[in-house]
């Protein structure tokens, strides 16, 4: 009988130790770590805006990763996250024109980097070399995986193209490999049913083939050609060569570090002690190196002068329904069509913005949100907004139906775009589990559709055709949008879409982009759709938003920004004696004021 009045006594002391040990959880988490981020982040700020040395070399290190656009969150930097190609191409726009900034110091990847990004880059570092301003690039090696003629071409670009003594230059080509499921999936059980409108919209082929069938093959092989010859060209452009020879002189590689020299393929071979050394030199006295994120941060970006404004509204990632998606500290970015539809919206209302530039790095998503988004799209153009659409990595499915309806299209040669088609369907595991003693065994009331989701079971034929049917219905919903904002005849656009993917080049000869060209090109455009004189300066108005620290410790916790603010107040002021008394003494003051008493020891 002594058992329940132990377990009836004990539930509220312990509902009482876990009150306290949380309560005392949150003190330490807003007293003591929210404060040390704040504090951290404010120095690590500071320290950025410190002046530019008057004889600068920026180092831009592309080895670290680069996303399309700075994120929102400015905790995202906890993620591991770097610099952007919008900040890269931002930031040396501002150092073309300021007279401390004497040279730029590129380290390249060995692997290479995104192709787009890559073209941007280019782009930019050659504005810069115009404003005349040395660039030197210098490389570890060129290794053959992936996408390492971009990165070559980036290094094509500069005045000098270095590399260490004992690198490699093994670029002989593009290559790309894939990973094919379904020999695996047979074995195990694992039964993949997905419906694909049409053959090359290639997504599920890896769940449900062992290599590439024909049409998948064909569309890879198109688009890697497309990004590798412009590559080349551009290089080849810049080191003054040819494509055809500098073509037959990689791919007859690789070569050692001198040999790549004496076939022109580089300049100079040096340890990047030596290159930041010759950079220095030709920036003349006492230049300094200075990191380019540093300089990034402390210019800010360009916010322009003027009466009229152009909106720069960027999205990247996959596209979801819903709003504020992400950890508070990750890198990874997706976009929320809440978010985003919300931003055109801002920007449309903003009586400033005279037209809105919407920069989009995506690989698709949902149907239902990339309609949310054109529908902005749409409102912008009918409040008399021009909308002109800067592509970045990518825009290629849900990415292309976000941007079918601007009134213009700008992409890099190497934008991977279209895939006009639509995927869906499920994973039946019943089979596979059933192998290891596991059952599966699905319920359901209601109407026969409603289980046909069920991993425990394959479509009935009834569900199936159902399922098909809706997957026709949004492929012909995605027909209609590219049909109407690109004024091409349904039947065209059928005939070159069917889920194939193409490069920004070859979306350009059909009609499915308008304009080569990166974010500038992009503002070139917006400005002469909104009839803003050449001659007239104009500001840039950037959705969403930059969260406060504040802002973004709310979402993250719960609570008003004001809340967190005042929260990070108390901690900073709990071991100043100083303040604390202050803070006793309005306490005090305001009490009696209101006729209250208050004792003078009261703890804050």
């Amino acid at each position: 009988m002594t058992r329940p009045a132990i377990r009836t006594t004990s539930r509220p002391m312990k509902q009482f130790f876990l009150t306290v040990l949380g309560v005392f959880a949150g003190l330490f988490l807003f007293l003591i770590v929210v404060p040390f981020i704040l504090i951290t982040v404010a120095i690590s700020s500071a320290s950025s805006k410190e002046p530019t040395p008057s004889h600068t070399v920026l180092e831009l290190d592309l080895r670290e990763g680069i996303t399309d656009q700075t994120p929102t969150n400015p905790f995202a930097v906890f993620g591991g996250g770097g610099l952007s190609t919008l900040q890269v191409v931002d930031a040396l726009a501002q150092a073309e024109t300021d007279n401390r900034v004497k040279a730029l110091l590129i380290r390249l990847p060995e692997g290479g980097i995104t192709p787009a990004a890559a073209d941007e880059i280019r782009q930019a570092v050659r504005r810069f070399r115009r404003s005349g301003k040395v660039v030197i690039a210098h490389s570890q090696g060129f290794q053959p995986v992936g996408t390492a003629v971009s990165s070559y071409m980036v290094g094509a670009s500069a005045s000098e193209l270095w590399m260490q003594n004992t690198a490699s230059f093994q670029l002989a080509g593009f290559s790309s490999d894939g990973i094919f499921l379904g020999r695996a999936f047979d074995k195990y059980g694992v039964t993949p049913e997905f419906e694909q409108r049409y053959e090359y919209k290639n997504a599920v082929n890896e769940f449900t083939e062992s290599d590439f069938t024909p049409a998948h093959r064909e569309a890879m092989t198109a688009w890697m050609t497309s990004i590798y010859v412009s590559a080349l060209a551009n290089a080849a452009q810049d080191r003054k060569l040819t494509p055809q020879a500098l073509r037959a002189t990689i791919e007859a590689g690789p070569y050692s570090s001198a040999d790549a020299r004496r076939l022109r393929l580089i300049d100079k071979i040096g340890q990047v002690e030596e290159a930041e050394a010759e950079a220095r030199r030709r920036a003349g006295r006492g230049a300094e190196i200075v990191e380019f994120a540093d300089y990034a941060s402390a210019k800010g970006e360009r916010a322009g002068t003027g009466r009229n404004a152009i909106a720069i509204v960027g999205g990247e990632g996959a596209i979801n329904t819903g709003t504020g998606g992400g950890d508070v500290f990750g890198s990874g970015s997706s976009i929320m069509s809440d978010d985003l539809a919300e931003a055109l919206y801002d920007a449309i209302e903003d009586k400033a913005v005279k037209a809105i530039v919407f920069r989009v790095s995506s690989p698709g998503g949902s149907p239902e949100a990339s309609e949310q988004i054109l529908a902005a799209v749409r409102a912008a153009r009918a409040a008399g907004k021009p909308v002109v659409v800067s592509m970045g990595d990518y825009a290629a499915s849900g990415g292309y139906w976000i941007s079918s309806e601007a009134n213009w299209i700008v992409a890099q040669p190497s934008t991977l775009t279209g895939s006009i088609g639509v995927f869906g369907g499920k994973f039946v595991l019943a089979d596979a589990l059933g192998r290891f003693g596991v059952d599966m065994r699905n319920l359901s009331v209601g109407g026969e559709y409603s289980d046909a989701f069920s991993p425990s079971q394959s479509f009935t034929p009834a569900q199936r055709a159902a399922f098909a049917a809706q997957i026709d219905r949004t492929y012909e919903e995605f027909i209609t949008r590219v049909s109407t904002g690109r004024r091409l005849a349904p039947a065209r656009v059928r005939e070159i879409a069917r889920g194939r993917v193409w490069t920004g080049a070859q979306a350009r000869t059909l009609g499915l982009v308008d304009q080569l060209g990166g974010l500038e090109e992009a503002i070139a455009k917006a400005r002469e759709l909104a009839r803003i004189p050449a001659d007239e300066s104009v500001r840039f108005k950037r959705y969403p938003t930059p969260e406060s620290p504040f802002e973004a410790l709310s979402e993250m916790f719960g609570v008003s920004g004001e809340a967190a603010r005042v929260l990070v107040g108390i901690g900073g002021v709990m071991n100043d004696p100083a303040a604390e008394a202050t803070v006793r003494r309005i306490q005090t003051d305001r009490a009696r004021a209101s006729g209250a008493s208050v004792l003078a020891d009261q703890p804050w």
